[in-house]
């Protein structure tokens, strides 16, 4: 990390960055294609647009401002007057968190759409996944299996992606086919690590009796990548008792976790959305199912093979007495929010819009077990250099 600005150079970072430009481009010409207009939303804020915990205070001429969480509230505003907008740039999230899928500074696409229900982004959501992915198998697929990703579930990305509510996804996670599949999938791990073990001594062996140095350097680059994979599954195995122990115990009504995505995701081959989730796990603004307020309009992407969500969205709540009542829930001042509940006041219309995260698409795409490696200059947890 403290050469990033060197290690752009090699092979792996320059694939991984040409494939997040052509899903930067195959994003935006999705969002143009289907007719919605960019809208530049303020980096600057007043207010939370997420969790108050995680932002990021900035002094402005002696008030207190903050980066923003996400641009979805000023772009509500927005789709009053435009119809269907999308923004697309960084977000701030001062989340004291080192897992793979965390960054405090990161990229979203997000799009709203007046006169949009939950059925409706959920679709959006479905045809830009495959036109992304359609989009970078085109162009990259060599490239893909240069770096070894295997293209293969990526070619298996169609419609219609899988449906689960969030009721649905407690009881896989409780499940007895889970804690076997667990269980299947740490003996699976534990052979490939003897496999991994085995073979570094074998590449050792090569790098001490090779006498060019070209055999050297090719002995020496697969004893790095086999460390780093035999480093990961390590950690993989010794957290995965603890994941099955989270699953089995899962309590209604607790946001999903990342290694509650993880499990969901890696039962099906195509990405899978979670619906529905209970109204304490959610935001204030999203819209409560009206047949069940125990519970919100809302979705998350999670993308397959273990990789977790990769979108968030939902129907927006448009009654102002509802919306004030979730904002005293969730401990916010309706005040600091004056102008956001103006847009309720003076004449709203269902809307709905969703949050992707382009650095966990590139991650899966790219099959990258950490985020960090699908930006050129990552900022995390305790670090923001070079």
């Amino acid at each position: 990390m403290s050469h990033r600005h060197l290690w752009l150079r090699s092979r792996i970072p320059w694939t991984i960055l040409r494939v997040r430009h052509t899903v930067i481009s195959a994003c935006r010409e999705f969002m143009n294609r289907r007719g919605f207009v960019l809208v530049d939303t303020p980096i600057l804020v007043g207010g939370a647009g997420e969790d108050t915990r995680s932002l990021f205070p900035v002094d402005y001429f002696g008030e207190k401002a903050f980066l923003t969480q996400t641009g979805q509230l000023y772009l509500e505003s927005a789709c009053m007057a435009l119809g269907k907008v999308y923004c697309f740039g960084p977000t701030f999230r001062a989340e004291k968190s080192k897992t793979r899928r965390h960054l405090c500074e990161f990229w979203m696409l997000e799009p709203e759409a007046a006169f949009a229900s939950l059925d409706d982004v959920i679709q959006l959501a479905e045809d830009l996944i495959c036109h992304v992915v359609g989009a970078v198998l085109k162009e990259h697929s060599a490239d893909l299996e240069a770096i070894g990703r295997d293209v293969k579930p990526l070619c298996n990305i169609a419609k219609p992606f899988v449906r689960l509510t969030y009721s649905e996804a407690v009881e896989l996670l409780r499940s007895e086919q889970t804690r076997i599949r667990l269980e299947t999938d740490m003996a699976h791990g534990r052979t490939r690590l003897q496999y991994l073990a085995d073979e570094l001594e074998k590449a050792e062996k090569r790098l001490a009796s090779a006498s060019k140095q070209n055999q050297k350097d090719s002995a020496g680059a697969k004893i790095v990548s086999l460390r780093e994979e035999i480093a990961e599954l390590e950690a993989e195995l010794a957290a995965m008792p603890e994941h099955l122990r989270l699953a089995q115990s899962f309590q209604w009504g607790n946001d999903l976790g990342g290694s509650d995505e993880t499990i969901v995701s890696r039962s099906f081959e195509r990405p899978v959305f979670v619906t529905h989730y209970p109204r304490e796990a959610k935001a204030f603004y999203m819209k409560l199912d009206p047949e069940n307020p125990r519970v919100v309009l809302n979705m998350d992407l999670l993308a397959p093979e273990g990789y977790g969500e990769i979108i968030g969205g939902s129907q927006r709540e448009d009654d102002p007495d509802r919306l004030v009542e979730r904002m005293r829930e969730k401990g916010l001042n309706p005040d600091d929010y004056s102008w956001y509940l103006d847009l309720r006041k003076y004449g709203s219309v269902p809307h709905s819009g969703f949050g992707l995260g382009i650095e966990r698409l590139v991650a899966w795409i790219t099959g990258r077990r950490h985020v960090r490696e699908t930006i050129p200059f990552p900022r995390t947890l305790g670090r923001f250099t070079p």
